[in-house]
């Protein structure tokens, strides 16, 4: 599996003096092309700010990161925002959108930027995506007509326009009930088994269960990972006992 992200000897730091707080202490990571992986560990432990760090949202202290073999280091703030839209998706707990558009609107506006005289593809590639999870009846709905998974599976189908080659979830489901979590976490693994890696921090067990591989992370550490196989939709009880077995082991 070729490597898309190599992240070395990640630092990060809040503060200063006494009150310095040290966030990600000389993190390493890899995360290869296609994969499908999950961060977790208590709140403070670092998950989301090595999410941040490893996709260009944040800088960090010391280290190195490259993406697709590219240092993003070396790059400015224009080149780091071009990486993120052209190349990168993102899904967060609650997805900013506006409210003065609808959602079809919402899902397009940012694919705008490059592709101004494609309107009427963009909008042919967002019915194509919000048909797949199941919400092209609510195109001309405004953000506050809709429930909260509905509004997550726009939030996947903004991610997912310019066919990005990583998807960052920050607790994607952390806000949804259980049904609605499970077809969120389904969406995501159609999206893994179609070829696109996905990267996401949750405190969920039943959530991670569902990738490939699972970091636990605590005071800025990776403490420890696990592989599981594939999930086939069978034996989640087991995958959920196992995660939470190792969260358990190491005390998170």
């Amino acid at each position: 599996m070729e490597k898309l992200i190599i992240g070395e000897h990640i630092m990060k730091s809040f503060g200063e003096g006494e009150e310095q707080q040290i966030v990600l202490n000389r993190i390493s990571i890899e995360i290869g092309e296609g994969e499908f992986i999950s961060v977790m560990g208590p709140s403070g432990s670092g998950k989301s700010t090595l999410m941040h760090i490893i996709s260009g949202l944040d800088r960090m202290d010391g280290g190195r990161v490259t993406f697709n073999n590219r240092s993003l280091v070396d790059m400015g703030e224009n080149e780091l925002s071009d990486m993120r839209r052209r190349e990168m998706g993102f899904v967060f707990q609650q997805p900013t959108m506006l409210h003065n558009l609808n959602i079809l609107d919402n899902i397009i506006l940012p694919s705008m930027r490059d592709n101004r005289k494609e309107v009427a593809n963009l909008v042919e590639k967002a019915r194509y995506l919000m048909k797949k999870v199941g919400i092209l009846e609510l195109e001309k709905r405004s953000i506050t007509e809709v429930s909260g998974g509905q509004l997550q599976r726009a939030g996947i189908c903004r991610s997912l326009m310019n066919r990005p080659k990583i998807v960052f979830g920050d607790e994607p489901t952390g806000a949804l009930n259980s049904k609605s979590a499970e077809e969120i976490m389904d969406i995501f693994s159609e999206i893994n088994k179609e070829g696109t890696a996905v990267m996401m921090v949750t405190h969920d067990a039943k959530v991670a269960a569902r990738t490939e591989r699972v970091l636990f992370m605590r005071d800025g550490k990776v403490l420890d990972e696990i592989k599981l196989p594939k999930f086939d939709g069978k034996d989640i009880e087991r995958r959920v006992e196992y995660v939470t077995e190792k969260m358990l082991e190491i005390g998170i």
